[in-house]
């Protein structure tokens, strides 16, 4: 039970804040749900084709293969889930009505794919990765989650822009999926002293685009 804790405190937090900062015009708790059952149930394919994939990492070395692991075998694969994900649970759902509503389900995507990684982590290596996963890569994949739903909310309203935003609602946290991933498996030194920094901008640009959209919000007035 402690080891459970430990694993999803962080993404009930989290997600609780999302719910709440979502001010103006609350999403049903019924396809919240929906959205971190579809996260943690993409979590099973995901870790078959990671696993496929990441024995080709044989023909690399050091940083190339902390490349090949970070962008092709993470950051592709689990972002592009959780996209798939949100675009076919959520793109048509009539409760899709405002930009915000794009980071909420995002979000909540990612929260539920982190939180049975996070409990496989636990598992695996004990509650002390737990607490440090709780303070880093939870919040890296909300923050993730905000960046591919902000995108994917312009993309909702302002379908003369569609094709170019919706590309960026998956490109951008394909990146910094893969630039925080290859700081910490480059295990190189300079590197590894720019992840704090790195994981500090991305959760100022992370509360950025919710302060954005959440003042932009059609039911602000």
């Amino acid at each position: 039970m402690n080891i459970l804790f430990v694993a999803l405190a962080p993404v009930l937090i989290i997600a609780f804040y999302i719910y709440f900062r979502d001010k103006y015009e609350k999403e049903p708790i019924g396809l919240l749900l929906k959205s971190l059952l579809a996260g943690a149930i993409i979590v099973l394919p995901v870790i078959f084709i990671e696993h496929f994939i990441s024995s080709f990492d044989i023909y690399f070395q050091g940083l190339p293969k902390a490349m090949y692991d970070a962008f092709l075998v993470a950051a592709i694969t689990e972002e592009s889930f959780k996209y798939f994900a949100l675009m076919l649970l959520i793109w048509k759902n009539p409760n899709f009505n405002e930009k915000f509503d794009g980071i909420v389900y995002a979000v909540f995507i990612s929260l539920g794919f982190a939180g049975i990684e996070n409990i496989l982590y636990v598992l695996s290596f004990g509650s002390q990765v737990g607490w440090s996963r709780a303070f880093t890569a939870v919040p890296a994949h909300a923050i993730f989650g905000i960046m591919m739903g902000y995108y994917f909310g312009l993309a909702r309203f302002y379908p003369e822009m569609r094709r170019k935003l919706l590309i960026r609602a998956l490109v951008l946290p394909v990146i910094f999926h893969g630039i925080y991933d290859y700081l910490l498996m480059s295990k190189q030194q300079i590197l590894l002293l720019l992840f704090i920094p790195f994981l500090v901008f991305m959760w100022v640009t992370g509360f950025r685009r919710m302060r954005e959209l959440s003042d932009r919000s059609l039911y602000k007035y």
